[in-house]
């Protein structure tokens, strides 16, 4: 009775750790997927160097992104470097999360690669997803409470290209914009849709 108790009480040990664990794998990896894709949103939107949120993400994501870039050269205005390591950041973190779990693939390894990578791609899409709906919910709060706030330029050059189909679409309507409120239901929907069907769908196939 002693050794089922003992043993029982060392699966829940081991168990808090691996929670433990794979909360700090998904915790720091996401964040710092989160600081790529906000460098590479504030060079898509064209965003100004000397703005301080753009000097805090490049500070955070140099060490990896200058390096990255000598062999992978921005294409236009897309920041190429920070996108991949966004990405590979995203699949190192469904690989750890594998590891700790003891899933192994054995033939069918050559498949399970694929379904990560893709897995990965759907899971940093819907970090974007996120970034852009904080943005717009930042950008709204402050036309109400403070238009004229430093960050209110920045947070313009971001959500413009995303507002701009909803505001020919939709006029305003006696004076208030409602572009925002129709991007973030969007924005919702996709997250609900594809986003979520497809992380199921591959989650499947892994875990």
């Amino acid at each position: 009775m002693n050794g089922r108790a003992g043993s029982a009480n060392h699966r829940t040990k081991a168990d808090v750790l691996a929670q433990a664990a794979a909360f700090l794998i998904t915790t720091l990896s996401d964040l710092f997927a989160l600081a790529l894709l906000l460098r590479g949103a504030l060079q898509w939107a064209r965003a100004p160097a000397h703005d301080p949120l753009s000097g805090f993400v490049a500070a955070l994501t140099d060490w990896a992104v200058r390096p990255t870039r000598r062999v992978v050269p921005g294409w236009g205005r897309f920041d190429s470097a920070s996108l991949l390591l966004a990405w590979l950041t995203e699949l190192l973190q469904l690989w750890l999360l594998l590891q700790l779990g003891g899933r192994h693939f054995g033939p069918t390894i050559g498949a399970a690669g694929v379904a990560l990578a893709a897995l990965a791609l759907v899971q940093l899409v819907r970090l974007a997803i996120y970034v852009m709906m904080a943005a717009l919910i930042v950008q709204a709060v402050l036309s109400w409470i403070n238009p004229y706030s430093p960050l209110a330029p920045l947070l313009d050059y971001v959500t413009r290209p995303v507002l701009r189909p909803f505001r020919r679409l939709l006029p305003p309507i006696a004076n208030v914009d409602l572009s925002p409120l129709f991007a973030l239901i969007a924005c919702q929907l996709l997250l609900i849709l594809p986003v979520a069907w497809f992380e199921l769908s591959l989650g499947r196939l892994l875990f």
